[in-house]
């Protein structure tokens, strides 16, 4: 039995997916690893294929047509055999000491009969230009080493979330969710991050950093002028998420899961707006307007909470053009501080 499947999505990856996989490959029998070729154009899958003959009892091969990150995610959930699922992109990697960490303390809690709908894990940001790292933990939201519910997570501060790189969803409940992320889409990890929630019940945090999250290529999606030109998309990310969950519906959820589920709707919308605002264009100006149009047909008090009482609300009291600027001097702030980018 497999304990985890990890998804690595790749698209032209041949320069770096190999240092993720040999990453991967130290779980020993106890991890899949789902490689999907999403349509590359190189050699990654001839080298997908040559790690499958390998290692034939752990490591699948997926080739399919270009279709996205989300894609590639959906593609490998579904094939994956695994009790917990886990999405690591193919120039990342994890930590062989805190992947062993997570497996042990994945067994002890089987002998138990105790297994958690959602692990939650460390993740470090690492630039690997000049060989820095910023390190994102949980240690302050919630218990340490010990099963909890949504009742036992506490505020997030502003710039916290659970990202992807810190779960570990049992995929069991990560497909009762109904999540199907959308295709050739950028940013869909915040559905991924999102959309699940609701569905765990129970949560263990274990305090390891396992996720390396490579900061440096030109090419990715974080980078400042990517997410500047690719903003549709994460209007389509924000539309997907509005339509999760209506205000109603997270109001009656339980307290501590409320609470984060209002707060990452919030960062999302400030992301967006950031996306959008980030260089000016009368095209730009009138997207922002339809979504706002859109979220408040959908829903009026989310509508309200978004618009008026969030982080939002500051952004919308300034200019245009002056508000856009502001958010990007916020950005290139906080990613000097957390070495992103």
């Amino acid at each position: 039995m497999k304990l985890i499947s990890f998804t690595v999505p790749c698209y032209n990856s041949q320069a770096y997916m190999e240092k993720c996989i040999e990453s991967i490959l130290k779980g020993g029998e106890d991890v899949e690893i789902i490689i999907v070729n999403d349509g590359s154009t190189d050699d990654t899958l001839k080298i997908a294929e040559s790690y499958a003959r390998k290692y034939p009892s752990v490591v699948k091969v997926i080739d399919k047509e270009n279709g996205g990150h989300g894609s590639g995610v959906n593609a490998g959930v579904r094939k994956a055999e695994g009790i917990y699922t886990k999405v690591v992109d193919s120039d990342d990697w994890v930590d062989e000491s805190a992947l062993k960490k997570l497996l042990e303390t994945i067994k002890n809690h089987m002998e138990s009969g105790t297994l958690p709908d959602l692990y939650i894990t460390n993740f470090i940001y690492d630039h690997v230009s000049d060989n820095t790292r910023y390190v994102s933990d949980y240690v302050k939201m919630m218990p340490e080493n010990e099963f909890f519910g949504w009742d036992k997570v506490k505020r997030f501060r502003t710039s916290h979330l659970l990202l992807m790189h810190a779960l570990l969803f049992r995929r069991d409940v990560y497909l009762a969710s109904g999540t199907v992320l959308p295709e050739h889409t950028y940013y869909v990890d915040d559905i991924y991050c999102y959309k699940p929630l609701p569905q765990v019940k129970t949560i263990f945090y274990l305090n390891v950093d396992l996720y390396h999250y490579f900061i440096g290529r030109a090419d990715q999606s974080v980078n400042i002028v990517n997410f500047t030109k690719n903003y549709e998309m994460q209007i389509r990310v924000m539309k997907e998420i509005v339509d999760s969950y209506t205000y109603a519906e997270i109001k009656k959820m339980p307290e501590g899961l409320k609470n984060y589920m209002i707060h990452a709707v919030c960062a999302f919308m400030i992301t967006t707006e950031l996306f959008i605002g980030a260089k000016y264009s009368p095209e730009r100006k009138e997207a922002f307007g339809e979504l706002w149009r859109y979220i408040k047909k959908r829903d009026k008090k989310l509508y309200g909470k978004l618009r008026y009482r969030s982080y939002s609300t500051l952004a919308n009291i300034f200019p245009w053009r002056l508000r856009g600027k502001i958010m990007v001097l916020g950005y290139k702030i906080a990613c000097k501080r957390v070495k992103l980018g």
